[in-house]
C-alpha cells in the first residue's frame, strides 16, 4: 500500500513488472522476443522453459528488473595457458561497464581458448572445433548479442567463423599486441626475432647463453605477437570488414589503457547492435572482404590470413564461394606494400600503433577501398572516415607509407598454379630474404613428413646446395591435420654455416604469419590425397617457380606426371586392403574422436580448410 495524494490506493505494478509479468499468462502465447525468452530449452511446454530458466538465473542473485535489460553476453576466453589473453579479465570488466552504461545486461561465459605454442598438434587443428563450440554457444544461450574476446592466431577467426554462422549481433573485441622487449640494446619480439634467433643459434653465430637471454625478453608482456604475423593480421583485418574501431581496435597494446577503453566501447555497441538487431550477415558485404583482402596485401599480412579469410566467407550464406585465391590475385595487383613492419620491415606493432595504425592506413588506403561497405556501426567505411580524419606527421610516414613511396610494388602475397599446385599455392613474395629466388630453378631435395625432415636434415652427407629447392610434404589438411607450421624449413645447418639464409621452399603445410623467407605454402591438392602431383615429386627433379607469371612447375612431362600419380594410386588401392592400412588416405575412414571427423571432412587449404558440413552451402 502506498499514500497517493492522501488517498490510500494499491501499488499498481510499473511497466517493467507487467512485462514479466505476461511470461506466467498462460492464456496467451510465449512469443521469444528477446533477453532469457531466446533460446529456450526444450521442455514441451515454453512457459515452463522460462520459469524453470528464471529459478536457477535468480540463484545468482539477479532482479527482474536487471532480467528485463537486453542480455549481452561476454564470451570469456582466459586461461593459464594462454597468455596472448592476458588481459580477458580487465576486458570483461571494461565490457560490463560500457554494457550497464548503456542500459544493458553482461552475462560472460567461457568457451575453448586456443594459443599457438599450447596446442598439439597445432592450433590451426583445433580452429574449426573452437568456430563450433563459439557457434553452439552463442545460439543456444539466451542473449541479445555477444561480445567475442579473442586475439591469439586462431582465435579470432574461430570466433567470426561461428559468430557469422550463429547469425545474432556480436561485437569482436581484440586482446591487442605485446610489447617489444629488448637484448643488449636492440629490441626485440616475438615471434619473427624467436625465429631469426633460433636460425643464429643453431648456425653458430650466438652462443647458449645469449639464446637463453634472448628467450627472457622475446615476450616482455602478455599480448599477441607484437609484428605483423597473424593475430596482428587478424586484427587489421576485423578493422578493415568494419567490425573494430580504426582507432586502436587493431593496434592498441594489450597492457595500455587505450585497450581498456576499447572495451568500455565494445559493451556499448553490443547494447546497440542488439536494439538494432543488427548481424554481421547483415554487415559483410563482399566489398567487405574486397577491403580485407586490400588490408592484407597492403600490410604483407600473413599467409595464414588467406586460409582464414576462405574459411570466414565460406560461412556467409551469400557470399559462400564468392571469394577466391584468383579475388586475392586480381586485388593484389594493385595494392603495394605500404606497412614497414616485420617481418616484410623492421618495426613492430607498437610503432604502427603510434603511428595512427588502422586509420592511418585506411586514409592512405582510400583510392583503393569500397567505401560503400557498411561498418558494425551503421555507417559506412566513407561515413567512418568522414567523421575521423587522420593528418600524416614525419613519423608516421615512416611506418605508414604513401601510395607513391612503397615498400613493394605490388602484392606481398602472390598466388602460384601450375602442375606441381593444380588449385593454388601461396608465398608471400615480400618477405623473401633474396629476392633472386622469386624467378628460380632447381632441384629437389624431398622429405616425407616432419620426422623425415627432423631426422635428416641436418645431415652432413645430405645431397643439398643453396640452388636446392627443400620439399616437405605430408603436412596438409589431412596428412598432418591442422597443417603444422612447418612450411618454413630450416637452413640445413651446413649451409647455415656457411651464411646461407635464404633458399627456396615448398610443402603443403603453413608457417608462422611472423616468419619470412622465399616459402610456398598451401600447395593444393596436398599430398595426402590420391590425385596430388606434390606427392609424387622425386629428388633431383627440377622445379621452376616464377612469381612474375605466377607460376610452379615441376618439369617432367604430363605424360609422366600423370603416369606417377597413376602409380601411386595402385599403391594406395593395395595399402586399403590390407588388412592394416597404413596410409592416411585410407586410415582417416576408421580414426575415431575429433581427429577421424576432422581427417574426413577437412576441405583443401584454397577453400579455406573448414570442415565441409560447416560451410554456408554445405547442404545447398
Amino acid at each position: 500500500m502506498i499514500e497517493q495524494n492522501g488517498d490510500s490506493t494499491k501499488n499498481q505494478p510499473n511497466e517493467a513488472t507487467r512485462d514479466y509479468l505476461r511470461d506466467y499468462d498462460l492464456t496467451q502465447p510465449l512469443v521469444s522476443s528477446g533477453g532469457l525468452r531466446h533460446s529456450l530449452t526444450s521442455y514441451g511446454d515454453p512457459h515452463f522453459s522460462l520459469f524453470l530458466r528464471k529459478v536457477f538465473i535468480k540463484a545468482l542473485g539477479y532482479s527482474d528488473d536487471a532480467l528485463s535489460r537486453p542480455i549481452i553476453g561476454i564470451i570469456n576466453t582466459y586461461s593459464g595457458y594462454n597468455p596472448c589473453h592476458g588481459n580477458v579479465p580487465q576486458l570483461i570488466e571494461a565490457a560490463k561497464r560500457g554494457i550497464q552504461l548503456s542500459g544493458g545486461l553482461a552475462i560472460e561465459f567461457p568457451t575453448i581458448s586456443l594459443h599457438e605454442s599450447f596446442s598439439s598438434p597445432t592450433s590451426m587443428f583445433l580452429r574449426n572445433l573452437m568456430s563450433m563450440d563459439t557457434e553452439e554457444m552463442i545460439r543456444a544461450q539466451p542473449m541479445d548479442a555477444c561480445i567475442t574476446i579473442g586475439g591469439c592466431d586462431k582465435t579470432v577467426p574461430a570466433q567470426l567463423m561461428g559468430s557469422i554462422s550463429a547469425d545474432k549481433p556480436v561485437v569482436p573485441l581484440l586482446t591487442g599486441p605485446m610489447m617489444p622487449g629488448n637484448n643488449r640494446g636492440e629490441r626485440i619480439g616475438a615471434c619473427t626475432d624467436c625465429r631469426n634467433n633460433w636460425a643464429r643459434y643453431r648456425a653458430g653465430e650466438i652462443d647458449i647463453e645469449d639464446i637463453v637471454n634472448i628467450n627472457e625478453e622475446l615476450a616482455p608482456t602478455i599480448g599477441t605477437c607484437g609484428v605483423m604475423g597473424t593475430a596482428s593480421t587478424m586484427a587489421c583485418v576485423m578493422a578493415a570488414l568494419g567490425l573494430v574501431p580504426l582507432k586502436g581496435g587493431a593496434s592498441a597494446p594489450a597492457v595500455s589503457s587505450s585497450r581498456i577503453r576499447i572495451g568500455e566501447d565494445s559493451g556499448r555497441l553490443a547494447v546497440d547492435v542488439a536494439l538494432h538487431k543488427r548481424t554481421l550477415q547483415d554487415v559483410l558485404s563482399k566489398e567487405s572482404f574486397y577491403n580485407a583482402i586490400t588490408v592484407i596485401q597492403a600490410i604483407g599480412g600473413s599467409t595464414n590470413a588467406v586460409i582464414h579469410l576462405l574459411a570466414i566467407v565460406n560461412r556467409h550464406p551469400k557470399l559462400c564461394g564468392v571469394i577466391t585465391l584468383e579475388t586475392f590475385n586480381e586485388i593484389g595487383k594493385k595494392v603495394p606494400l605500404l606497412i614497414d613492419l616485420k617481418p616484410s620491415g623492421d618495426n613492430y606493432m607498437t610503432d604502427f600503433h603510434n603511428a595512427g595504425g588502422m586509420l592511418a592506413l585506411m586514409h592512405t588506403l582510400r583510392p583503393l577501398l569500397h567505401l560503400s561497405a557498411m561498418t558494425l556501426t551503421g555507417q559506412t567505411l566513407g561515413e567512418v572516415l568522414d567523421s575521423t580524419p587522420f593528418k600524416p606527421f614525419p613519423y608516421s610516414r615512416q611506418i605508414v607509407h604513401e601510395l607513391s613511396e612503397p615498400l613493394h610494388p605490388s602484392s606481398s602475397l602472390q598466388f602460384l598454379y601450375g602442375n606441381l599446385a593444380p588449385n593454388g599455392a601461396v608465398i608471400k613474395a615480400s618477405a623473401s630474404k633474396y629476392k633472386n629466388l622469386l624467378s628460380h630453378a632447381g632441384p629437389a631435395v624431398v622429405f616425407n613428413g616432419s620426422e623425415d625432415l627432423a631426422r635428416r636434415l641436418d645431415d652432413p652427407d645430405l645431397p643439398v646446395t643453396k640452388n636446392s629447392v627443400l620439399v616437405l610434404r605430408q603436412i596438409g589438411p589431412v596428412g598432418n591435420p591442422g597443417m603444422p607450421e612447418a612450411g618454413m624449413i630450416p637452413i640445413p645447418r651446413k649451409l647455415a654455416a656457411q651464411g646461407i639464409q635464404d633458399m627456396l621452399r615448398i610443402s603443403d603445410g603453413r608457417m608462422s604469419g611472423t616468419a619470412g623467407g622465399t616459402i610456398i605454402l598451401h600447395v593444393s591438392p596436398e599430398s595426402a590425397l590420391p590425385d596430388s602431383p606434390l606427392a609424387v615429386v622425386q629428388d633431383n627433379d627440377v622445379i621452376v617457380l616464377d612469381t612474375e607469371q605466377g607460376t610452379l612447375r615441376l618439369e617432367i612431362s604430363d605424360e609422366e606426371l600423370s603416369a606417377r600419380v597413376a602409380s601411386r594410386g595402385v599403391e594406395l588401392e593395395l595399402d586399403r586392403v590390407r588388412s592394416q592400412p597404413s596410409h592416411v588416405a585410407n586410415t582417416r575412414q576408421t580414426t575415431r574422436g575429433y581427429r577421424g571427423l576432422y581427417q574426413r571432412h577437412v576441405n583443401q587449404a584454397h577453400e579455406g580448410a573448414d570442415f565441409d558440413f560447416m560451410t554456408a552451402s554445405a547442404f545447398t
